[in-house]
């Protein structure tokens, strides 16, 4: 969500590369584009809906009424919705208990298409107050690790949950302090979405040029170096890079 789709679009265009073209839900909205699949929407409704401006993963569901009545019984908000969109799908907006926003969304979802594969997301990440509480909902309200096929499988690591499709990661929920209701983004529980680059040190420079602001400093874990940035009108994201390890060395001539 965001106020200028075309800065918007700049933006992104320059720091990840991707192409857009027009969604079929009005002249303020797009659908970016990377390598002829679609990856994210962009939305010019923050100051409209008088909503944050921050990017928002919508997972897939059956049935966004029955999804948003579980939400309901497990004492989360159902804000917007279930509403239905042109082509025949359906969503809502929608918050877990500790306030963290999320969409379901019913309807068509692209060929192939899932995070941590190709050009989409490398990985989204749920920062909470308790990442076991926060599985349970989730896995409730989503059917995560329910062996249906296409499911999630879910495991807990080091006070971390991971989730993973066709056993790779695409998402993680940490456990850390937050605060329910803080003014700042960054420190209430939240979704964060981390985009994966080829090259971060260009990505980070692109960003920067074009009005974005680093939050953080470069950390890397031996197989991604990442970075925290705002965009121009204050959406947190992460870019993250594969870091390749350096071949081993041979024994060389003797």
């Amino acid at each position: 969500m965001a106020r200028d789709l075309e800065a918007s679009q700049r933006f992104y265009a320059a720091v990840v590369g991707w192409s857009f073209r027009r969604a079929r839900l009005g002249s303020a909205f797009s659908v970016a584009v990377m390598d002829g699949v679609p990856v994210a929407g962009i939305g010019a409704l923050a100051t409209d809906l008088a909503v944050a401006v921050a990017w928002t993963p919508y997972f897939a569901v059956d049935d966004v009424d029955v999804a948003a009545a579980r939400i309901r019984e497990r004492v989360g908000t159902v804000a917007v919705g279930p509403v239905s969109f042109p082509g025949g799908g359906r969503a809502a907006l929608v918050a877990d208990p500790d306030g963290a926003v999320f969409g379901v969304w019913q309807g068509p979802v692209s060929s192939g298409w899932r995070v941590g594969v190709g050009p989409a997301p490398a990985w989204l990440e749920l920062r909470t107050r308790n990442a076991f509480d926060a599985a349970l909902f989730y896995g409730e309200v989503l059917e995560w690790a329910t062996g249906r096929e296409g499911c999630c499988e879910v495991s807990y690591e080091e006070e971390r949950v991971v989730l993973r499709q066709g056993g790779e990661p695409v998402a993680r929920l940490d456990s850390g302090p937050v605060e329910p209701g803080a003014y700042a983004p960054h420190t209430r529980p939240r979704w964060h979405v981390h985009f994966r680059v080829a090259d971060l040190d260009s990505a980070v420079e692109a960003a920067l040029d074009l009005g974005g602001r680093a939050v953080s400093v470069v950390t890397s874990d031996g197989t991604e170096r990442s970075l925290l940035l705002r965009d121009p009108d204050g959406a947190l994201f992460t870019l993250t890079e594969r870091v390749v390890p350096p071949a081993p060395e041979g024994d060389g001539p003797r």
